[in-house]
C-alpha cells in the first residue's frame, strides 16, 4: 500500500514528489540533534492548498503516514521522517495573500517566513510580534504548529496570542477554517487554540490570519548588567517582577554561557559595555523597554540591577543598544565554534529560577559535562545546551538532559516553554499533565485523525498493542 501512495502521488504531481537523493537524508533530522533511523518513502514539495489536499486523500485511502514539514528548524525532533511516511514539505506555500493595515491582520500562507512576513508588515507601520531565534529561516505554519516563543515572549506573548483563525487540511483530505478576522470571538470552541501547538498531529496547517500590531512608538532603551554570580542576578529578576515592570525582553546568560561568550567576541567587543571587566562566575542581564514608559522603565530596572549587585550599563541609543544585545545573540554562535550544540527548552515560575540554577549547575557537575544556559528570564524560560562533538549525541547528555526535564518539572514548571514535545520530550509527557489529560488528548487525536496518520509517534508514545 505505501509503494500505491507514492505511484498515485507521482501520477498527479509529477516532480513534485521526490523518491531518492539527498533530501530523503535530509528529512530524517532537524536542528534538535535526533536522527530518524527511518528514512521518507518520498518528500512531497506541496506548492497549493490542493496539492495538501491531494496527499491527505490519497495517504487517507493507503493508510500511509504524512509528516508535515516547514523549515525544518525545529528543536524537539517533531517534523522528520518516520517509518513507513511520506514528508509533505510546505515550503513553497510561501505567499503573503494580504495585510490589512485597517483591520491590522496579514493572511498568510504556511511556508512564510516569520522575518518576511515582519518586514513586510514594518512596510505598512506594523509588526508581527512572535519572534523565535530562528524568525529568518523559520515558516509561520511551524511557528504556530509548536506555539514558537522568543525574547519578546514576556511582554508580547507567544505565538498562539497572534492568531486569529487557521486553515488546516484533516487527515482526509477535507479543509477545515477556524477562527475569525474580527478583535473579539468566542463562537463555539475555539479549534484554532486547539490546532495552536498541536505539531502536526491533529491537521497540516495550510494558512493562517495573525494579528499585526501598530509599529512602536518611541525609543528603545536597554539595560544591562554583569553580576556577580546567577543568584544575583536572580534577586534582580524577581525585583524587576516585583517592581511591576514589564520589559519587552528580559534576558540572562548564566556564568557558563557568558565565559564562552566573552570569549568569543573577545575583549575588544566588549569595551563599553558590563563585561569589560568581565570575572569568571559572573552572570549577564540584559532588559529593553519600549513604548511610551521606556525610559521611566529602564530607569527602575537600572536602580533594581543595582540594588542586586550589578555592574549597569544603560543605553538610550540603538547603536549602543544593539550592541548589548549582540551580546546575548552571541550564545549559540559562542557555542556552536566549540561543536555541535543540543539546545534544550525547560520554564519554570520566575520565583523557582535561581533553584533551577542551581540544579542545572549540580546536574553538570555530576554528570561531568558542561551545560552552559540562557533564560528569557522575563517568562523563566530556560534553554539549557549540551556541546558534543560527531554526529550522534552521548548517551551522558541525554541522561542529564532527563534528569534536567525531571527536575523542571517537580519546581512547579513544564518540559517545554516553546520548542514544542516532538519525539524527544514524549517519554516525560505524563509526568508532567498526567494520565488523565494523556488519555483525553489521544481521544482528541483519535477525532482528527482516525487512522493515526498524522505525525505519528510526535507528542505521545506509541500505543502498545
Amino acid at each position: 500500500m505505501p509503494t500505491a501512495a507514492v505511484d498515485q502521488l507521482t501520477s498527479l504531481l509529477g516532480d513534485a514528489v521526490v523518491t531518492g537523493g539527498p533530501e530523503l537524508a535530509a528529512v530524517r533530522e532537524d536542528r534538535s540533534g535526533w536522527r530518524s533511523p527511518h528514512p521518507a518513502l518520498a518528500v512531497v514539495h506541496a506548492a497549493s492548498v490542493e496539492d495538501v489536499q491531494a496527499v491527505m486523500r490519497i495517504a487517507s485511502s493507503t493508510g500511509t503516514p504524512v509528516v508535515p514539514r516547514g523549515a525544518g528548524t525545529g528543536l524537539a525532533g517533531g517534523a522528520i521522517s518516520s517509518d513507513g511516511s511520506i514528508v509533505l514539505d510546505l515550503a513553497r506555500m510561501d505567499r503573503i495573500l494580504e495585510i490589512s493595515e485597517v483591520d491590522q491582520l496579514a493572511v498568510v500562507e504556511a511556508g512564510v517566513l516569520n522575518g518576511d512576513l515582519d518586514r513586510a508588515a514594518r512596510e505598512r507601520g506594523l509588526w508581527f510580534a512572535p519572534d523565535p531565534a530562528s524568525r529568518a529561516i523559520s515558516s509561520i505554519g511551524g511557528n504556530i504548529a509548536t506555539n514558537a516563543g522568543g525574547l519578546l515572549c514576556a511582554k508580547y506573548g507567544v505565538t498562539r496570542e497572534s492568531v486569529l483563525g487557521l486553515a488546516a487540511v484533516l487527515a482526509d483530505g477535507t479543509l477545515l477554517r477556524t477562527g475569525h478576522r474580527t478583535v473579539k470571538g468566542v463562537t463555539g470552541y475555539d479549534l484554532t487554540a486547539l490546532l495552536t501547538g498541536s505539531e502536526g498531529t491533529l491537521a497540516i496547517i495550510v494558512e493562517a490570519t495573525v494579528r499585526l500590531l501598530p509599529l512602536v512608538v518611541g525609543e528603545t532603551h536597554t539595560v544591562a548588567a554583569a553580576f556577580p554570580d546567577v543568584e544575583a542576578a536572580g534577586v534582580a529578576v524577581g525585583g524587576v517582577a516585583g517592581a511591576r515592570i514589564r520589559p519587552a525582553l528580559l534576558e540572562l546568560i548564566d556564568p557558563v554561557g557568558l565565559a564562552r561568550v566573552t570569549e568569543h567576541l573577545g575583549a575588544a567587543a566588549l569595551v563599553g559595555t558590563p563585561l569589560a571587566d568581565f570575572a569568571p562566575g559572573e552572570t549577564f542581564l540584559l532588559a529593553q523597554c519600549d513604548a511610551g514608559d521606556a525610559a521611566a522603565d529602564a530607569e527602575a530596572i537600572a536602580h533594581v540591577f543595582e540594588a542586586a549587585g550589578g555592574r549597569v550599563v544603560r543605553s538610550t541609543d540603538a547603536a549602543t543598544g544593539e550592541r548589548l544585545l549582540d551580546i546575548r545573540r552571541a550564545m549559540h554562535p559562542a557555542l556552536a565554534s566549540r561543536g555541535n550544540v543540543l539546545i534544550e527548552d525547560v520554564a519554570v515560575p520566575r520565583s523557582r529560577l535561581p533553584e533551577m540554577f542551581r540544579a542545572i549547575a549540580d546536574i553538570g557537575a555530576r554528570y561531568e559535562v558542561e551545560i552552559p544556559t540562557l533564560a528569557h528570564a522575563g517568562d523563566g524560560n530556560l534553554h539549557p545546551n549540551f556541546v558534543f562533538e560527531g554526529d550522534e549525541v552521548p548517551e551522558r547528555i541525554w541522561a542529564a538532559a532527563d534528569e534536567l526535564f525531571r527536575t523542571g518539572v517537580r519546581l512547579g514548571g513544564t518540559l517545554t516553554g516553546e520548542h514544542g514535545v516532538g519525539l524527544l520530550k514524549r517519554r516525560w509527557l505524563a509526568e508532567e499533565v498526567g494520565d488523565t489529560s494523556v488519555e483525553l488528548q489521544r481521544r482528541i487525536k483519535e477525532v482528527f485523525d482516525p487512522r493515526g496518520i498524522l505525525n505519528p509517534g510526535v507528542m505521545f508514545d506509541p500505543v502498545k498493542p
